[in-house]
C-alpha cells in the first residue's frame, strides 16, 4: 500500500512539473500570437491522482519572459549590392580585407571570366559577415572602390520569436530541475523509468531550442552582405571592318548553299539529257550504216 501511494505521489509530481511548464511543449508557427490557456492531463489509472493533478495544475498562459518592449530589437539584415571596378580580383581581395578589419569574416568568394569571353573582362562575387553595428560604415568603404550600380537591404524582425524561444527554454530548464528532484524521490523501477523518459524528452527540447537561439544570435549579430563585382566592358572601334568581313563571310556561305540547292535540282535533268543524247547518237550512227 505504501509503495502504491508513493507511486501515486511520484506520478502527481511528474505531471505537475509537466503542466506548470506546458508552454514549453507547444510552439505555434506564428510565434507572435500566444497560446490559449490549457491544462494537459495524461492518462492515469488512478482517479485519485487524476483529481489531485487537476487541483494543483494551474497555468496562466504567460511565458514568464520579458515583453518585446523591454529588450533590444533583434533583426536579421541581408544586403545585396553590385559594384563596378577596374579589377574584379583586386576588388574582391580589398573587400575581404575590409570585412576582417570591421570585425567580420568572408563566407565565400569566386572570380570568373564574364560574358563567357575572357576578352570582355572578369567578374565575381563575395559574401561576408559583418557585425550589425559596423555594416553601414563597411558599405561606405566598399562604395569607394568603384561605382555602385545596385543595392538592396532587407531586415527581418525576429524579436518576438527570440523572446518566445528564450521563455520556452527557461521553462524547460526549470522543468528539468523539477524532474531531477522527483527522480531522487522515486523508489520503484517503474517510477524511475517514467521520470527518466520525461527527462530525455525535456533535454532533447532544450538542445533544440538552444541551437535555435544560437542561430538567431549569429544571424542578428552579424549582417550577411553579398557583393557582385563587375569590370566595365571594353569599348572597341572596328570602323565597320569587322561587320563588313562578317557580312561577306555570311554572303559567301549563303551563295554556296544556293549553288548546292541548284545542283540538286539540275542533277536529275542533266542525267536525263545525257542519257537521251547518247541514245540519239547511237541511233544516228546505225542509220548511216
Amino acid at each position: 500500500m505504501k509503495a502504491k501511494f508513493s507511486s501515486i505521489i511520484v506520478m502527481m509530481l511528474l505531471l505537475v512539473a509537466t503542466l506548470v511548464s506546458g508552454c514549453a511543449g507547444v510552439y505555434e508557427d506564428s510565434y507572435s500570437q500566444k497560446s490559449a490557456d490549457y491544462v494537459v492531463i495524461e492518462d492515469s489509472s488512478d482517479s485519485y491522482a487524476r483529481n489531485a493533478i487537476m487541483d494543483e495544475a494551474v497555468y496562466d498562459g504567460d511565458y514568464g519572459g520579458a515583453s518585446t518592449a523591454s529588450v533590444d530589437r533583434k533583426t536579421i539584415t541581408t544586403i545585396d549590392m553590385t559594384i563596378q571596378v577596374d579589377d574584379a580580383a583586386a576588388g574582391i581581395d580589398e573587400i575581404s580585407k575590409m570585412a576582417v578589419a570591421s570585425g567580420g569574416y568572408v563566407s565565400n568568394s569566386y572570380v570568373y571570366d564574364s560574358y563567357y569571353d575572357s576578352s570582355e573582362g572578369k567578374a565575381g562575387y563575395i559574401t561576408v559577415r559583418v557585425p550589425e553595428s559596423e555594416y553601414p560604415s563597411f558599405l561606405e568603404e566598399v562604395a569607394g572602390l568603384g561605382e555602385v550600380t545596385s543595392k538592396s537591404v532587407n531586415s527581418q524582425d525576429v524579436t518576438e520569436e527570440y523572446i518566445d524561444v528564450s521563455a520556452r527554454l527557461d521553462n524547460l530548464e526549470r522543468q528539468e530541475t523539477r524532474l531531477q528532484e522527483i527522480l531522487n524521490m522515486t523508489e520503484t523501477v517503474d517510477d524511475v523509468l517514467a521520470v527518466e523518459k520525461e527527462l530525455e524528452r525535456v533535454r532533447g527540447e532544450i538542445e533544440s531550442l538552444t541551437g535555435r537561439l544560437n542561430y538567431l544570435d549569429d544571424r542578428t549579430e552579424f549582417s550577411t552582405i553579398t557583393i557582385n563585382v563587375r569590370e566595365p566592358r571594353p569599348i572597341t572601334r572596328s570602323w565597320g571592318i569587322r561587320d563588313a568581313l562578317s557580312e561577306s563571310v555570311n554572303g559567301f556561305i549563303s551563295m554556296v548553299n544556293a549553288l548546292i540547292i541548284l545542283v540538286g535540282y539540275l542533277l536529275p535533268l542533266l542525267i536525263v539529257i545525257v542519257f537521251f543524247g547518247g541514245a540519239a547518237v547511237l541511233v544516228r550512227r546505225r542509220m548511216r550504216r
